[in-house]
């Protein structure tokens, strides 16, 4: 059957059966004389508990684990269901923390006598302990945030708008073992904050799919993080054609090296903090 067929059979748009074929959970066969992808019932079936178990909350790495057997579904769903009871307990003692400070007249931040509401602060601080770890790697919110990737463009956009009057006609964009090998005209250095742009507000939507796919959580941090990283590498790449018409710098792969090393070192030490530290909680 086609995939509009398919789509009509079990509901789920034909992005979302694309998307679990490229993700190779299902497998659909190409009829040879047309080229198009040929689903059978089976295939039908798979996607519809695939997509049930996305509902769930269950991650796509698991899902592939069930399937080659490398995991019961009844230990996936065991996990599942004790991080939903745990998730739900929180949310519940939330609420009730929250209605009970509501049954004071206009409370006020100055009124505020925490422990009216909590008897033993120790405890109650350590069953909190994972927001107090969300605090300490404020620096992922404070680079990923709006702020930091504007302030990341502006300083692309001015560097670009200094740069080009004393740019040669032609700047490079390519390098091999140091020499070019692929030059551009010297506009191009405009490109720059206009990639940081297009990164934000439209790659960036697919960095968090591809991220909320697989994590399930702290993908919204992450996922700025790792976009104002791009906006980032594309200000160094920037800086060094200036540098480097100017012969000031010769090598592109020491700075994006050192990129790399900061960048990617930050973003392990936050994701330890959030999630190893969790898990000993």
């Amino acid at each position: 059957m086609t995939i509009k067929e398919v789509e009509e059979k079990t509901g789920i748009v034909r992005s979302s059966v694309r998307f679990y074929e490229k993700e190779k959970l299902i497998h659909p066969v190409r009829n040879n004389r047309n080229g198009y992808r040929e689903y059978t019932e089976e295939d039908v079936k798979n996607i519809k508990k695939i997509a049930y178990l996305r509902t769930l909350g269950i991650s796509l790495e698991n899902i592939h684990r069930i399937i080659d057997h490398e995991v019961s579904l009844q230990v996936v769903l065991e996990r599942q269901a004790d991080a939903l009871e745990s998730q739900i307990a929180d949310l519940e003692k939330y609420h009730y923390i929250c209605k009970k400070m509501l049954t004071e007249k206009e409370m006020t931040y100055d009124d505020l006598e925490v422990e009216a509401y909590v008897t033993e602060l120790e405890d109650y601080w350590k069953s909190n302990s994972k927001v107090f770890r969300l605090d300490s790697v404020g620096f992922l919110y404070l680079w990923g945030g709006l702020l930091a990737w504007g302030g990341i463009t502006a300083v692309c956009f001015l560097l670009a708008l200094l740069a080009y009057p004393h740019l040669p006609s032609q700047v490079p964009i390519q390098w091999n073992n140091g020499e070019i090998s692929r030059q551009i005209g010297k506009a191009f250095i405009f490109v720059y904050p206009a990639a940081c742009i297009i990164i934000r507000f439209f790659l960036r939507q697919f960095i968090w799919r591809w991220l909320t796919l697989r994590l399930f959580c702290f993908s919204d941090t992450i996922c700025d993080y790792v976009t104002n990283c791009l906006c980032f590498v594309i200000l160094s790449v920037e800086a060094f054609t200036i540098f480097y018409v100017n012969g000031m710098m010769q090598n592109v792969t020491t700075i994006l090296t050192a990129d790399a090393v900061v960048l990617v070192g930050v973003l392990l030490i936050g994701w330890y903090k959030l999630t190893v530290g969790h898990a000993r909680d």
